[in-house]
């Protein structure tokens, strides 16, 4: 029910009378009433309740506007009141509220702006606006006035608002072709002219300030419109879409079709309540027992241990995110409507609008998320432009690099604010498929390029493509999408343009890629690992000395012809590079190997030309000749680096000023990842349901990764082999000709692993990387690869690149030794490299086992054991080695024990001497005599507290005995519960702290037991000299017992070196 002052003040305005409208007297002053009330309406937006329930719009505000508009005054406050009671509901209350009373408020305002939508579907009302537009546009800038450009800022703030109404799907009801709320309104603004000022406005100079409204209006009038279906309106269907409608009618008959059969077939013959009831052997129930099966026995493949059970709720947060809304067929007038202006559009105001959009939100001018409708509007047009006859110069603004750096960069931080801000991740989803689809168009237009006429369009696409080919950011996207793909915040619908997407990426990558050898891109900066060479045969290198004096006669020959001239040097051959982070001394080694490559590549110029460079670069000691080095020094110079053995393979990755050699092979197995596969076989569930290009994206990644790469076991998955058992039973199979024979000879490929791999069926469960794959189709451990690691003498350095090149196969990997030290139990995790790599001998062994019997009452036995141990090993290793030997059975019992007190008495002198040891020595030392010197500088004193630092002074403190004798020393307690230490007294003189400094000295130490103290002087030399001979019988007694081991596995080694000699060689002839 509506206030009551608020009912007095829209009474005041006027009332209609058929369709003349009667204003009151007071009419202007009762608009800006409203319009104060609504300033102060409260959360629940009541007064724009109250009026849109009145409807003041409909019955006042419209017909005012209409009737009275020479009323210039009321014209502009009905104009503002407007504005304000069509603003969006989303913007009145900040978000869908999820309160139920308020979510009923939003309801109510949002079913009042549809009513308001419908009332504007007028031309009358359009013409109105139409015509105050036009007049305001007339004026010059010299003429114009403030109040004008208010006016014209709402007006177009108005139809925004109109149009920004969403349609109401349950009352409308409308099919394809018929005209919705939407289609009158737009028919409304191209009958009143509007259109045509929404395009003057976009392309005039004098009015770019309105670029980001017009922007707005323009994605809102095209809101539910594909550019497909306005390019093919009012023209006759092309004969693909006649081949595609006769696919997908042939695919919808055939599933009809098999439908029926399989209807007919589960008809029993004997009448329903003749059934009888079956016993399903190997399949058990609730109990022990098989389950009895009580239904038709043709119903039986359908049986499942889920039927009848209550359906299993998902949690909200695990639901598949909701699609957005679909795109549905306008009127013809509207779509021819629409189509002509998209052509005015892109031949007039396209490149212009979306420059100016463009720079307004570079210098952050524009509002927040104001950059949605510029992704949108380049991905429409643009679309639209290819579909219509592509011509480049139409939408040049957007066809660059920048447009590419600008897409990128939304999109990347999208997916950063959908991951942080969870409340608002729908939105940022939304926004993020806006971005990809603007993409996705760029690269169909780039690809359009290609087809050109034009030489000039050509070259131009050509540039675009190396550069987003070369750059690491543009390659990366489609990998960091696939791999973060979230289906909970990410419809099927992104995932569908994203395999799309990437697909058309790869495919120009194949494409532009065929005919050159390498195509050199951007990667990380990393460190060149160095690889020596394990014995494999380069098939270009001849190591043989006749193969190398025949190929240097070769080379001398061409340089002597060509005079030892060298032409243009390419960048492929420059020496150095400074921005790089590999040590110039490694960059010159690398000079010398690549003059070295050339000359056995018989490229005599290009190696003399390499050796002049680097002569320049590295001219200090004259590693590749001398400043005035003669031709035929150079000669003998190139003859020498050619006979000279140096490492080939020296670097597994060379870098070339900051670059990549890179082939498409490599970027496809980029994409050999579970998380990257798993996106593609979630939209081939729904196969049924795409269309048959999005099916061919999914089969031909799937493709790549399969035979390509020969990585099939990525897809040997319970999941996947439950997908294609659905696809191959399809009665529809037929129009699924590639899924279905891509879907056989992956099965194909799986049983016939199986027949060799017996654990082929358990791998079904788990999804599978890389290294899994290889080690399911390859073979988990080799026979006879055990016998060759444990027959190889074993020594301290690098131990992999030690035990290479003694393997009797000389194709294995480091890789895969280091895995196999790890089975074996040698090697304690994979990571572990180089010289960290230690086994243990026997001798060492055999050393560690005496020193822990010697050391094993000591209190720190793991330190002791280190300082005597002759080969060196960390503390981890030396605690694993003593549990793997049994010596020790828990790591706690080679901790660090506490100082062992005297024993007999714990108290008294014992407790003295400990205590004495660890806290005395400090005080006395430290707090003693420096506390004497202050008071001797200072002449005052204050309390000094005693502070124990260790475990040992702490439960010396607490005992009593010691206590007592700190009292007779004079130190005082705690006096009261604020006080914690003990304290040296202010009292104390300074002769008084030396005397009790002087009484705790060491002399006064007792040797042991209850004996009197003797003298400091010789008793501790004579301690020094006995400890120093025991260590030194215990290094010669364990030197002695090492060598009498060594002597006895000599001889036990020649008698066993015939029986290993012949077992290596068995071993490495089956391995071979």
């Amino acid at each position: 029910m509506m206030n009551c002052e608020l009912l007095a003040t829209c009474s005041a305005l006027g009332y209609l009378e058929g369709d003349v409208y009667h204003k009151e007297t007071d009419c202007l002053e009762s608009v800006k009433d409203l319009i104060r009330y609504l300033r102060h309406e409260d959360d629940t937006r009541d007064i724009r309740q109250q009026l849109g329930a009145g409807q003041i719009l409909q019955n006042d505000l419209l017909p005012i506007i209409t009737q009275h508009g020479q009323d210039k005054p009321l014209y502009d406050a009905c104009i503002r009141l407007m504005v304000n009671l069509t603003q969006p509901a989303m913007l009145c209350f900040g978000k869908i509220p999820e309160d139920p009373a308020f979510r009923h408020h939003f309801l109510q305002v949002m079913s009042h702006l549809q009513a308001y939508k419908e009332a504007f579907a007028s031309e009358r009302v359009f013409g109105v606006l139409s015509e105050t537009l036009y007049n305001l546009l007339q004026l010059d800038w010299e003429q114009r006035q403030e109040e004008d450009n208010l006016l014209i800022e709402r007006i177009l703030l108005l139809v925004r608002n109109v149009l920004h109404v969403p349609a109401n799907a349950h009352e409308e009801k409308n099919v394809d072709d018929d005209a919705s709320v939407h289609d009158k309104l737009l028919w409304a603004i191209h009958m009143s002219g509007f259109d045509d000022l929404v395009k003057f406005l976009a392309s005039a100079q004098s009015e770019q300030q309105w670029s980001m409204h017009v922007l707005e209006i323009i994605s809102l009038m095209f809101r539910d419109q594909t550019p497909e279906a306005l390019v093919s309106a009012g023209q006759a269907r092309s004969v693909q879409e006649k081949q595609r409608d006769a696919e997908e009618l042939d695919a919808l008959r055939q599933k009809e079709q098999a439908q029926k059969r399989s209807r007919m077939f589960q008809r029993g013959t004997r009448h329903s309540r003749f059934g009888g009831a079956y016993v399903v052997q190997g399949l058990k129930s609730i109990g022990d027992k098989d389950v009895i099966y009580h239904r038709g026995i043709h119903n039986f493949k359908h049986y499942s241990h889920d039927t009848g059970k209550a359906v299993r709720r998902v949690p909200k947060k695990n639901q598949r995110a909701q699609e957005s809304e679909d795109k549905r067929r306008s009127a013809l007038n509207v779509r021819l409507f629409l189509r002509e202006f998209c052509l005015d559009f892109l031949e007039n105001c396209y490149n212009r609008l979306m420059y100016l959009v463009k720079e307004n939100l570079i210098r952050e001018q524009a509002q927040q998320h104001d950059e949605t409708y510029y992704l949108w509007a380049l991905s429409f047009f643009m679309a639209f432009n290819r579909g219509n006859g592509f011509r480049a110069d139409l939408v040049s603004e957007t066809v660059t690099i920048r447009a590419f750096h600008f897409i990128e960069r939304n999109i990347t931080n999208y997916y950063e604010m959908m991951l942080t801000d969870r409340k608002e991740a729908t939105s940022w989803s939304r926004r993020m498929h806006l971005a990809l689809k603007a993409y996705q168009e760029l690269l169909q237009t780039v690809n359009e390029m290609d087809c050109s006429q034009d030489e000039n369009i050509r070259q131009s696409s050509n540039v675009i493509k190396c550069n987003i080919f070369y750059l690491m950011e543009y390659r990366e996207i489609f990998l960091t999408l696939l791999r973060k793909f979230d289906e909970t915040r990410q419809p099927s619908s992104f995932l569908k343009d994203l395999v799309e997407s990437t697909h058309l990426f790869l495919r120009m990558l194949e494409r532009f890629c065929k005919g050159r050898k390498n195509l050199m891109v951007q990667v990380c900066r990393k460190k060149a690992k160095r690889k020596k060479a394990r014995g494999q045969k380069k098939p270009t290198v001849e190591t043989t000395p006749e193969d190398l004096e025949e190929t240097w006669k070769m080379v001398e020959e061409e340089l002597r012809a060509t005079g030892f001239q060298v032409s243009g040097l390419t960048e492929s051959i420059v020496p150095f590079d400074a921005t790089s982070e590999t040590p110039p001394e490694e960059q010159r080694a690398e000079a010398m190997v690549r003059v070295q490559d050339a000359l056995l590549a018989k490229l005599g110029p290009e190696a003399l030309g390499l050796l002049r460079a680097a002569r320049e670069v590295w001219p200090e000691g004259d590693v590749f000749g001398s400043a005035d080095v003669e031709p035929e020094e150079e000669l003998e110079l190139l003859k020498q680096i050619l006979h000279a053995n140096l490492p080939s393979n020296f670097f597994i990755i060379l870098y070339i000023q900051g670059s990549l050699c890179f082939n498409r092979c490599l970027m496809s197995y980029r994409f050999a990842n579970p998380n990257i596969v798993r996106p593609y076989l979630l939209l081939l569930k729904t196969y049924s349901k795409n269309t048959p290009h999005t099916n061919h994206c999914i089969a031909r990644m799937l493709h790549r990764l399969a035979v390509d790469l020969k990585m099939e076991a990525l897809l040997f998955q319970l999941s996947v082999f439950h997908l294609f058992n659905k696809i191959l039973s399809d009665p529809a199979a037929a129009a699924y000709k590639e899924l279905v024979t891509f879907a056989k000879y992956v099965l194909k490929r799986f049983f016939s692993l199986a027949s060799e791999n017996s654990k082929a069926f358990v791998e079904l469960l788990f999804w599978k990387n890389v290294g899994a794959v290889r080690e399911m189709t390859e073979g988990y451990s080799k026979d006879g690869y055990v016998s060759s690691l444990s027959c190889i003498p074993v020594v301290l350095p690098d131990i992999v690149e030690t035990l290479l090149p003694l393997l009797s196969n000389s194709d294995r990997t480091r890789r895969q030794v280091v895995m196999q030290l790890v089975h074996m139990g040698l090697v304690d995790n994979a990571k572990e490299k180089g010289t960290r790599i230690v086994l243990w001998t026997e001798e060492q062994e055999q050393e560690l086992q005496m020193l822990f019997e010697e050391y094993r009452d000591s209190d720190d036995v793991l330190g002791d054991i280190l300082k005597k141990l002759t080969a060196k090993r960390s503390r981890a290793r030396v605690v694993d080695k003593l549990l793997s030997m049994g010596l020790v059975s828990d790591r706690r019992e080679l901790h660090k024990k506490r100082s062992r007190r005297a024993q007999g008495k714990s108290s008294g002198k014992g407790m003295v001497q400990s205590f004495y040891l660890k806290l005395l020595c400090h005080s006395k030392s430290v707090e003693f005599p420096r506390t004497t010197e202050d008071r001797d500088e200072d002449g005052f004193s204050q309390p000094v507290p005693l502070v124990p630092l260790m475990e040992e002074n702490e439960e010396a403190m607490e005992k009593k005995s010691f206590q007592k004798l700190l009292r007779k020393l004079g130190i005082r307690a705690p006096a009261n519960e604020q006080e914690i230490f003990w304290r040296i007294p202010a009292k104390m003189s300074p002769s008084q702290l030396r005397g009790a400094a002087a009484a705790l000295s060491p002399r006064d130490e007792p040797t042991g037991g209850g004996e009197e103290p003797e003298g400091h002087g010789s008793p501790p030399r004579e301690h020094e000299e006995g400890s120093a001979s025991d260590e030194q019988r215990a290094q010669a007694l364990r030197a002695l017992l090492l060598a009498r081991q060594r002597r006895h596995h000599s001889s036990e080694h020649a008698g066993m070196f015939k029986k290993k000699r012949f077992a290596k060689e068995f071993v490495g002839g089956k391995m071979q």
